[in-house]
């Protein structure tokens, strides 16, 4: 049973429909739709997040030496999931997901002396890496300029500016790619269920799990009925919290959540769109989350063209775009109090952030949108609301509780029941997320799978694939072109 219709549980039914033909397999989702949370492309989950800029994952130690090694995980595991998405496109297994992804140079940007100095150490310290060495760096607002020229376009000759730069990046439309995934899996024998919604669920005596579920069509037939399963993983986004706390198991005790929602900026002016064809992250101010670093993306969703920038983050309730308003206060439990209540004591900046946030007005965004392009104007961005963060609260000996920007896999103790939690980078690591939760959940099956799964991903058994292909093979021609 995998509860949740995005990338997740359509890279586990993808897996498991591979490994275990015979199996059956059911996929809920409460939506009328897959992909409609956190994995929607507008939603901010298409961007295929490879460590490449993103300068939260290369923080910088008290000796000023930069700290790498997040971002070699993140890159090792966005590869991974490139080499699936490789084999299952090859072997047509990825229905109605062409042009999925997209060749972006990835790029960061900063200004400022120190800033400047911070991103040349970080440079060359990536450099050394054989992951990152295609990497390249420049303080010149002319080479700046022939990167991505809507960075330097009416900027001040005065102002310091420095960028790296990776042709390498890419764009990804999760949306897109969730629905080919799963098409392929109800092919292979999958039920994919809409519009339904897993409410209540208990272990029975001998291990499994009686599951409650809600047709929410108006003209269902049958309004809830029980489901056994041997297996539910839960991977409903901001949903999954309160669902593994009906569950009952002890390894879920402790957990909360902290909901973050953001609004972007969009345009889709071809002449805007056509002179910026790169994912530019910035620096986070101080006081703000990771998932909160500026930046201003090339993106292609459903084959259309645009750009966004952003998140402007906010506070909610809601666990979920379309939830409850009092999600986060039905998600508190008697064990999860303490860990909650620290994160509120210790984290005031994040408050004093989220406050300014939120009382921002359009001439705010657009100071912060210039910041990153000089020349633009609002006449040609629309404010869109992106999807709902809810960030990992987990308990902690010495603090009483920490925030978790991250993402965080909980599972039994037995096996039989894991859900994920929390965000970023999410959609980009589902592979080595998933391929982790069949060891933990799955160990006696690991040993017969490994054959099966180092063929379709060949780094699992320490062999080599060609990129250069997988580039050819998934890339969307128009923008390959680019």
């Amino acid at each position: 049973m995998l509860v949740g219709g995005g990338i997740m549980s359509a890279t586990l039914a993808a897996l498991i429909t591979t490994l275990e033909p015979t199996w059956t397999v059911e996929i809920h989702e409460v939506r009328s739709g897959l992909a409609q949370e956190s994995t929607n492309a507008w939603n901010n989950a298409g961007t295929g997040h490879a460590a490449l800029c993103e300068l939260n994952y290369t923080p910088e130690r008290a000796d000023g030496s930069i700290d790498i090694s997040k971002a070699v995980a993140i890159n090792e595991q966005f590869e991974l999931s490139r080499e699936l998405w490789n084999h299952l496109a090859t072997a047509n297994r990825l229905p109605g997901g062409d042009g999925f992804l997209s060749s972006t140079p990835h790029m960061t940007f900063v200004r400022g002396e120190a800033n400047a100095d911070y991103l040349r150490r970080r440079y060359e310290t990536l450099r050394e890496h054989p992951l990152f060495d295609d990497l390249e760096f420049s303080t010149d607002p002319a080479q700046i300029a022939r990167w991505a020229p809507l960075l330097t376009l009416d900027r001040s000759d005065d102002e310091v500016i420095a960028a790296t730069r990776s042709a390498a990046g890419t764009d990804v439309d999760f949306g897109r790619l969730t629905n080919a995934m799963v098409a392929d899996a109800v092919a292979r024998g999958a039920r994919l269920h809409l519009e339904s919604e897993v409410t209540r669920l208990a272990q029975r005596r001998d291990g499994s799990w009686k599951l409650r579920i809600k047709d929410r069509r108006w003209n269902g037939h049958v309004r809830s009925r029980k489901v056994r399963a041997r297996f539910v993983f839960i991977g409903a986004g901001g949903g999954a919290l309160r669902l593994l706390q009906r569950s009952g198991i002890p390894e879920a005790k402790g957990f909360g959540g902290f909901p973050i929602s953001g609004q972007f900026l969009r345009t889709t002016n071809p002449s805007i769109v056509a002179a910026h064809q790169a994912k530019v992250y910035g620096k986070a101010d101080v006081g703000a989350p990771p998932m909160s670093v500026p930046h201003l993306d090339a993106r292609v969703v459903d084959g259309g063209s645009a750009l966004m920038f952003g998140p402007y983050a906010g506070w909610s309730m809601k666990f979920l775009k379309n939830g409850s308003w009092t999600d986060l206060l039905r998600s508190v439990r008697p064990g999860n109090i303490v860990p909650m209540l620290a994160v509120g004591l210790k984290n005031l900046d994040l408050v004093k952030y989220l406050v300014g946030e939120v009382t921002a007005n359009d001439t705010d965004r657009l100071r912060t949108l210039r910041a990153f392009m000089p020349s633009a104007h609002p006449r040609d961005w629309e404010l869109i609301t992106a999807g709902q963060r809810v960030q990992v609260i987990k308990r902690d000996k010495k603090l009483g509780g920490v925030l978790e920007f991250g993402t965080e896999l909980v599972t039994s103790a037995d096996g039989s029941i894991a859900g994920l939690l929390g965000a970023s980078p999410g959609a980009s690591t589902a592979v080595a997320t998933m391929l982790d939760l069949l060891e933990r959940c799955f160990p006696e099956r690991s040993a017969q799978w490994q054959p099966r799964l180092r063929a379709m991903m060949p780094s699992l058994g320490g062999g080599e694939w060609d990129e250069s292909f997988e580039l050819d093979q998934l890339v969307d021609e128009v923008h390959s072109e680019r």
